[in-house]
Parts: structure tokens; C-alpha cells; sequence
């Protein structure tokens, strides 16, 4: 991972994406500085950074535009705004929500995600324990 350089036909292979697919979505995350390209015969693809100093949520923030900010906008129904604009009972239970998850993903590394399904469950169980035994100490 560290150092490892794929082509684009490595990485569409290995990830079951279309070349095409796969172009697009290393094209997002060279221009935010996550990965780099090197041209030539032994080009390829790796990361920017150290995969135990990039953060899940910094990846899927990069990927994924559908915050919850855009929220409202995006769940509006057939108007072009969401009739509860001003007043809304889920809007504060979304927010909460996202910033839950935020936290999460923001302790969790690419290193860690290396692995069998086994290995990254039991490192992720791991986070969530020290993360239960924090709050619990906070909440005394």
C-alpha cells in the first residue's frame, strides 16, 4: 500500500470498476492531493500520504458531496425546496447523525482497512471499545 504503485488497469481489476470508472474516481483524488500519478513505463498511481495518516472520512468527504448540509436539497420530494425549510423535526436528528459518523470514520485510517474481513473487524472493535470506555469516562 505504502509506496506501491498500480496502474489504472490494476486498480479498475482489482476494485471490479471499468477503467473508465476507476480513471474518474483516482482523477478526483490526485486533484485533492490523496494520490499521485507518475507517467511512464513505471507509472502508475499511489498514495500522497502515508495510509496511516489518511482518514476514512477525509476519503469519503473527497468522494462523496451528499453532506449534511446538502441534505435538505437533495430530499426536497417533488418541489425544488423541502416544505420544512424553516421548521423541521428531523433536520437537528440528521446533523446529530452525521456528526456521529464523522467521528467515527474519522478514527479509522486506510492502514487499518488493509486486511481480511476478520482482521479489520476486530481492529474496528477495538476502536469502538476505547471509544465506549472514553465516553463512559466522560460521562462520570
Amino acid at each position: 500500500m505504502d509506496g506501491e504503485s498500480l496502474t489504472l488497469s490494476q486498480i479498475a481489476e482489482r476494485e471490479g470498476l471499468s477503467v473508465a470508472n476507476a480513471g474518474k474516481l483516482l482523477w478526483i483524488l490526485n486533484k485533492a492531493g490523496l494520490v499521485q500519478s507518475q507517467r511512464g513505463t513505471k507509472g502508475g498511481y499511489s498514495l500522497a500520504r502515508p495510509a496511516n495518516d489518511i482518514r476514512l472520512n477525509e476519503v469519503i468527504r473527497i468522494l462523496d458531496e451528499d453532506t449534511a448540509d446538502r441534505f435538505c436539497q437533495t430530499h426536497a420530494g417533488v418541489l425544488d425546496v423541502c416544505v420544512h425549510t424553516s421548521d423541521c423535526g428531523i433536520r437537528s436528528v440528521i446533523v446529530g447523525l452525521h456528526e456521529i459518523v464523522q467521528n467515527a470514520l474519522s478514527e479509522i485510517t486506510l492502514a487499518q482497512l488493509v486486511g481480511s474481513e476478520a482482521k479489520v473487524g476486530a481492529e474496528l472493535h477495538q476502536i469502538r471499545k476505547l471509544q465506549h470506555q472514553g465516553s463512559m469516562r466522560s460521562a462520570n
